[in-house]
């Protein structure tokens, strides 16, 4: 409960506040993002399953948006960004999907 209440509350701050990202992390913030989303999905899932623990998807959180970022800036180091960028967001897309999915099967027994 705690999570998505801190999730909510940094959603309207984001909303009320507006704050402005360098350009130099411009490309990082839509990867982080997803990678975010699909640790929160994630939680849910196992919250339903009756699995979750909240040690666990701290962890997951932050290493799935220091990973995915970490991975796009590789790329961009390669001369690649674009393309690896395309990838993480491919993978956890799928991953996004797959929660969504069970998170579904679960609450409406489909």
């Amino acid at each position: 409960m705690i999570a998505a209440l801190g999730l909510l509350v940094g959603i309207v701050l984001g909303v009320v506040l507006q704050p402005d990202v360098p350009t130099s992390l411009e490309a990082y913030l839509p990867i982080a993002v997803v990678a975010a989303l699909d640790a929160v999905f994630g939680a849910l899932r196992a919250y339903l399953d009756g699995i979750f623990d909240d040690k666990v998807f701290v962890v997951s959180f932050v290493s799935n948006v220091v990973i995915a970022c970490a991975i796009v800036w590789l790329g961009d180091q390669l001369g690649v960004g674009g393309q690896l960028s395309t990838g993480v967001i491919v993978v956890l897309g799928i991953r996004i999907f797959s929660n969504v999915a069970a998170i579904r099967r679960h609450l409406f027994h489909a």
